[in-house]
């Protein structure tokens, strides 16, 4: 039997980005849409090479990984004066969700753009979230059953932990993971060669970050993808530069983002990350590099640790980041700045609530004395197989159908003369209650808050039973809340986006790594975020 390939029953649906639209581009000096915006930032990340040691620190961490000749290429023109197009994310179990697949793609994509059109290189590299904590995120994996039900794969850990996860080791434990992956992949065609790459990486005892890099630099190694680890002592002198001006202009910092959040809420936006008074943006490890992180609190003219005893002046603090910078890490709001001291950054590339937390950024890019790099929205995808396409061609609705709420795609999917119970029953109720208000009111004026609650109540109730009806006659079909329910685990897992609960190793079991990233690399347009793409016949194969 051919192995079962993408083709033309597969899909990438893309969703269009709010933050980049309408009066959301004020707070963002650039926009991806403008190429002379483009030119722009390419123009002035040229102009901010990175130094010697954070060139020969790239190096050394991009030489331990698989070798790739795209990525040896492309370290050189970053020696040579490329700009990078950046993109980065936790260091997820087994390479962790989709949209991280999709993130990388998208910064390869646009680098190439800003390379063509700007005469000047420009090269795709991935930040490890290394500095991070947050285990319970990080040690799990999504994937579907063999009957299509979401399945979490979570790896033992220790939810209290505050450790950098570029300190932690992978557990015994991993390889039974491993196994029950392949038990719930391996009927697929695929399954052995992708399940051969995740054990050559996630092995116990390597660490949470190098089997996560070591798995992308295998699978983009055709694209020359290059890696940077922030927890790294070639970057002390550029990471002291970053959290001393954090410690120091604290009070700057907080006044800055204080004014933001008010121009965001004004024009009716969120403020992605919450604002704490005076904070410095930065985390502390008062046991050692190696050692849990906690937030610094602004104490009088000291600084205290969020959920940790504690307190350091200012001035101990400074002495403790110029002897071991290691012992501080960045916050969300941090990261850019770090990021784009240490890189030419011309672009990032980011998802939704990355982007939402940029445009709080402004601010600190000003007060830092540094450009904000141009943003980028990453792909976002819904992988779409036949077996969804032919249930959505069935019963007639499209994906953003599976939006709706259960009654009301019930009541839709009917089809018989149970169909218009709901109006059958209540237009008559209704049309008598108000054919008599007159008359009832005219007895007692009182009553008009009861004729209210009495329309309402009949309203509700004869929806419930309308809605139990239909319900009950599609239990006699079957067929049809079988495929409601295979619908909703495949594009929308436990009630979330497809790209945020499943990682890649289904679609690589499925339809095979490489062609999978093809397909993807492919249909990721920068310049078209929201694009809907079909994934046709002539893909199969990776397009050889």
């Amino acid at each position: 039997m051919r192995p079962q390939r993408i083709d033309d029953r597969a899909a990438l649906v893309s969703v269009t980005p709010a933050y980049l639209r309408g009066q959301a581009r004020s707070f963002f000096p650039l926009h991806f849409a403008s190429k002379e915006d483009r030119l722009r930032a390419v123009r002035e990340a040229a102009g901010r090479p990175p130094c010697a040691s954070v060139l020969e620190g790239i190096r050394r961490q991009n030489a331990r990984l698989a070798p790739s000749p795209a990525r040896e290429r492309n370290l050189e023109l970053l020696g040579r004066g490329a700009v990078a197009v950046v993109t980065g994310q936790q260091v997820g179990l087994f390479g962790g969700p989709l949209f991280t697949v999709y993130k990388a793609a998208t910064a390869i994509r646009a680098a190439r753009l800003l390379s063509e059109e700007s005469g000047h290189p420009a090269v795709p590299v991935f930040w490890l979230q290394t500095e991070d904590h947050d285990l319970p995120e990080i040690a799990r994996f999504g994937v579907p059953d063999a009957d299509g039900r979401p399945l979490e794969l979570v790896l033992p850990h220790d939810p209290l932990s505050r450790r950098s996860i570029a300190h932690l080791r992978l557990p015994a434990t991993v390889e039974e993971l491993l196994a029950e992956l392949g038990e719930v992949l391996g009927h697929l065609p695929f399954a052995h060669e992708h399940l051969a790459v995740l054990r050559a990486h996630y092995r116990p005892g390597a660490s949470f970050g190098a089997a996560f890099v070591g798995l992308l630099a295998e699978l983009f190694a055709e694209e020359g993808l290059v890696f940077v680890d922030p927890r790294d002592e070639a970057f002390g002198s550029v990471a002291v530069e970053v959290h001393r001006w954090a410690l120091e202009e604290a009070g700057a910092i907080e006044e800055r983002l204080r004014a933001r959040a008010e121009a965001l809420r004004a024009e009716g936006f969120a403020v992605a990350v919450a604002l704490r008074e005076r904070s410095p943006l930065s985390f502390f490890h008062p046991q050692g590099r190696e050692g849990p992180r906690h937030r610094l609190v602004a104490q009088g003219d000291a600084f205290a640790l969020a959920g940790a005893e504690g307190r350091w002046s200012r001035a101990e603090l400074l002495r403790i980041l110029g002897d071991d910078p290691l012992r501080f890490s960045t916050s969300a709001l941090l990261r850019p700045l770090l990021q784009d001291l240490l890189l030419p950054t011309a672009a990032y590339v980011g998802g939704p609530g990355e982007i939402a937390y940029f445009a709080q950024l402004g601010p600190l890019y000003e007060l830092f004395g540094r450009p904000m790099p141009l943003l980028f929205h990453r792909a976002q995808f819904r992988v779409l197989e036949g077996r969804v396409t032919r249930r959505l061609s069935r019963l007639g609705l499209r994906e953003e159908d599976l939006e709706r709420d259960d009654s009301e795609l019930l009541a839709r999917l009917g089809g018989s003369e149970f169909s218009s119970l709901e109006e059958e029953l209540l237009s008559p109720l209704l049309a008598a209650l108000e054919r008599r208000a007159a008359e009832i009111l005219a007895v007692d004026p009182s009553l008009e808050r009861a004729i209210r609650r009495t329309r309402f109540s009949v309203q509700r109730a004869v929806s419930r039973f309308s809605s139990k009806v239909v319900r009950a006659q599609l239990q006699r079909e079957g067929r049809v809340l079988e495929d409601l329910r295979y619908l909703r685990d495949a594009l929308r897992p436990k009630g979330i986006p497809q790209e945020r609960f499943f990682g890649l190793a289904y679609a690589a079991a499925r339809f095979g790594q490489r062609d999978f990233l093809r397909a993807v690399l492919r249909q990721a347009d920068p310049l078209d975020p929201a694009s809907r793409a079909l994934l046709e016949e002539e893909i199969a194969g990776g397009g050889r």
